[in-house]
């Protein structure tokens, strides 16, 4: 499977932790900013992404403990410009509001970020 063909599986197959966020990030929710869901970027798939910020959020199940993947994938987004915030799915499921505040505050240190683009963005 292709990666846009895998990235639309994905949206249409989100955790409950990915739904609950996706019901506040999407459509200008959190302060007028827009997030893509389950975005090709590069080699990867990330679950929510704001471009104007370069801000990355993922929901992290627990195939996620110590895992060296994600670092690697993390590093490589670090070093297109990203942030990359990670939270576990239930921090997500029984603190959104948390969540939500965190992402709030890192998006409007970051401001709108214009750098670089980046290879397999929208391919």
């Amino acid at each position: 499977m292709n990666q846009a063909l895998f990235a639309k599986h994905l949206r249409q197959n989100m955790t409950d932790a990915e739904k609950r966020l996706w019901f506040h990030l999407r459509a200008y929710r959190l302060n007028g900013k827009r997030f893509r869901r389950q975005q090709p970027l590069g080699p990867y798939i990330v679950d929510f992404v704001h471009f104007g910020s370069r801000v990355i959020v993922e929901a992290d199940g627990g195939q996620h403990n110590d895992s060296l993947s994600d670092e690697k994938r993390d590093a490589w987004l670090n070093s297109q410009g990203f942030q990359v915030l990670r939270f576990w799915n239930h921090e997500i499921l029984k603190q959104v509001d948390v969540v939500l505040s965190v992402v709030y505050e890192v998006l409007e240190r970051r401001g709108e970020v214009v750098g670089k683009g980046v290879v397999g963005v929208g391919s």
